[in-house]
């Protein structure tokens, strides 16, 4: 099997992808004009069986499309409080199951990369790839020295099928309306983001930042590199002990334990948000391995976010709330959040800031002893859903906080899928930096 001609292969991505938001509007209006001849039992199981149409449809795509375009699949699967049970079995299949490569086109792609074949560097290598997901898919081998990796080899023409998917979010219907009302700016900053993750390189980089600052998490597991073994198209790292999340819910396990990896999830993002202030911002359930002692192993360093000094600070306002008596203080932070061109004043603004507060105040409360939040509770997804699709719709988030709030709220999308309980304000609270004005 040969590489596709870029220009060949963008179109046939465009016409995929605008193939497939005709095909979602078309079945959409068809439900819409059957609605009135149907009773209430009818019209609830005509729209379930549009929603698993729609998301096989989705799933079947984007899988074979891989890229960007397949990120947005990943992303709504995780939102498990918003789809019925079989729409989310549906999209979780685009985890961590792209079809792969040929295995001709696997061997061309790693020797074009490091200069020979995989069976040359390795003594010992499984031509197939245990995980395939939307840039790379990865194969289990065996290095000369007898130590067990994991070899991450990159998709070819990856590049451009990336230009092309964010040429078709900018034009095409389908991808705006998943686009929603999101700024070219944040598009933008998604679209560089992505681009990076196909340079290993930097993901290596990560790798070795990641694994020297979580070092006081004992129950975090990050990957070594192999850096002989790897370069910007192909990564070599350990292998990671440990289940996905489906598979280790399969187990039943019991709730001690559900609660013991939902304690060690938070405690690893606000350690990462305070301390490390960089985020492992792709939080999707593939990229965590569970392990029955507790222990969790963290993986695919490619979608990192280091954050600025001024926005983990103003973060930290929402727990602390300070700013509800500091109008100084208060301008600071939606200059921060929002953007310097934004006024404090604005109505919409503080509409945006109260139902900030009334999530904080209902859900991690200032006073009053430190309780377990019970993340398997819909009353809490819900909420902070709500408050998502509020300032989304009104535009307000920076690029930068907006990667942020997207990892908690993924995050907390694997804690209710975990149905866990967490003592998320204790948490948040013992690594907060102290709270000080932003622009002192």
């Amino acid at each position: 099997m040969g590489l596709v001609k870029p220009k060949r292969s963008s179109l046939g991505r465009a016409t995929r992808l605008a193939r497939l938001g005709a095909g979602l509007t078309g079945s959409y209006l068809a439900y819409q004009l059957q609605r009135p001849f149907l009773n209430d039992g009818e019209k609830e199981e005509r729209r379930q069986a549009l929603g698993r149409k729609n998301a096989r449809q989705i799933r079947e795509d984007l899988q074979d499309l891989r890229g960007p375009i397949m990120k947005v699949g990943q992303a709504l699967s995780m939102q498990t409080h918003l789809f019925d049970a079989d729409v989310v079995q549906e999209l979780a299949g685009l985890q961590m199951q792209a079809p792969p490569m040929h295995g001709s086109l696997m061997r061309a792609q790693f020797k074009g990369a490091l200069g020979k074949y995989p069976e040359e560097v390795f003594a010992s290598f499984e031509p197939e790839p245990f995980a395939a997901a939307s840039l790379g898919q990865v194969h289990r081998a065996v290095t000369k020295r007898g130590e067990e990796v994991a070899v991450k080899i990159q998709y070819p023409a990856i590049r451009e099928a990336i230009e092309t998917d964010f040429r078709m979010l900018r034009t095409a219907g389908f991808a705006a309306r998943l686009a929603g009302h999101l700024k070219e700016s944040v598009i933008r900053e998604a679209e560089r983001g992505i681009i990076e993750e196909t340079d290993y390189r930097i993901e290596a980089r990560n790798l070795r930042h990641f694994a020297t600052q979580l070092a006081p998490l004992p129950f975090v597991r990050v990957p070594k590199v192999h850096d002989d073994l790897s370069c910007e198209r192909v990564l070599t790292m350990s292998r990671a002990r440990g289940v996905r999340l489906q598979e280790f819910l399969q187990a039943n396990p019991p709730q001690e334990l559900r609660d013991r990896i939902g304690t060690g999830l938070t405690r690893l993002f606000f350690f990462q948000l305070f301390r490390v202030q960089a985020l492992h911002a792709d939080p999707h359930p593939g990229n965590y391995l569970l392990d029955q002692d507790g222990t969790i192993g963290l993986v695919d360093f490619g979608c990192v976010k280091y954050l600025k000094p001024e926005i983990v600070r103003c973060y930290a306002q929402f727990w602390s709330r300070e700013w509800t008596n500091d109008s100084a203080l208060f301008a600071e932070i939606i200059h921060v959040i929002f953007g310097p061109e934004v006024s404090p004043t604005e109505p919409r603004v503080r509409r945006c800031m109260a139902e900030i507060r009334s999530f904080y105040d209902e859900f991690h409360p200032l006073d009053g002893p430190s309780r377990a939040l019970d993340l398997a509770d819909s009353k809490f997804m819900d909420g902070l859903n709500a408050l998502a699709k509020t300032l989304l719709k009104n535009k307000f988030l920076a690029p930068d906080f907006l990667f942020l709030s997207r990892t908690e709220s993924g995050m907390c999308n694997l804690l209710h899928t975990l149905q866990a309980r967490v003592a998320t304000t204790q948490i948040a609270r013992e690594w907060m930096p102290p709270i000080r004005k932003t622009g002192g």
